[in-house]
């Protein structure tokens, strides 16, 4: 038998015997960041296509964004996805930390699904501190439409059918969160592992909106993909 000669991404042979000739494919991902699954057809967001509306996000070094200050929000108006996903890499604590409004410090960050505004969406939060974790929350106060009017209120967290635990946020590490509703169903990924499913029921159908992204008390690096991105 021949030696395999391999080259990454291309296809290495060898021959069984005289006629016989086993080929296969070697592929060899970089570390880090990976390509986004079949499954979410998403394009990359660009900073441009953000609107911000608490925070701010910034150009970072290699195509990344970045967000430092100890409070984020953002949608893509431009999305009619019902599927996103974040790939980031954790940096650490934000220089200042803010409570959120039920005074509970946590240090987090996560997707928006139907942000129809503020008072009104779909949460998938991967909590980092102090308790890890994924929570699933509609947010649903009719009749307001901003952070000042409903403030903290109109939270519901979301039992899952099925969850999983995720994994430990190392500094400086990448790691992907990936949240996609088919009707009510919603799954979620952590770094392409499914770690969360359920239905959100009937209410959440009511949402209307694009996605988006939230972070609280920490700083990130991240590159975010949607589909349904309109020109």
């Amino acid at each position: 038998m021949n030696a395999l000669s391999l080259f990454p991404g291309k296809m290495a042979c060898t021959s069984l015997g005289a006629i016989t000739i086993l080929c296969i494919t070697i592929v060899i991902e970089a570390p880090g960041r990976a390509q986004i699954p079949e499954n979410l057809s998403a394009r990359r967001v660009s900073r441009s296509q953000f609107q911000v509306t608490e925070g701010a996000i910034e150009e970072a070094s290699g195509g990344l964004l970045a967000v430092t200050s100890s409070k984020m929000r953002a949608v893509v108006p431009s999305s009619t996805s019902l599927a996103a996903e974040i790939r980031f890499k954790y940096l650490g604590p934000s220089a200042k930390a803010s409570a959120l409004g039920s005074g509970e410090m946590r240090r987090q960050l996560g997707l928006k699904l139907r942000a129809q505004d503020p008072c009104n969406l779909v949460y998938v939060m991967w909590r980092l501190e102090p308790k890890p974790g994924v929570v699933v929350s509609i947010k649903q106060n009719p009749g307001q439409h901003s952070s000042a009017e409903c403030k903290n209120g109109g939270y519901r967290n979301i039992k899952p059918v099925h969850a999983s635990p995720v994994p430990e946020v190392e500094t400086g590490a990448f790691h992907s969160l990936q949240a996609e509703m088919k009707g009510e169903y919603l799954t979620v990924r952590v770094d392409h592992r499914t770690v969360w499913e359920g239905s959100l029921g009937s209410e959440a159908l009511g949402l209307g909106g694009p996605v988006g992204v939230r972070t609280d008390n920490g700083r990130f690096e991240f590159e975010f993909f949607a589909g349904g991105l309109k020109p």
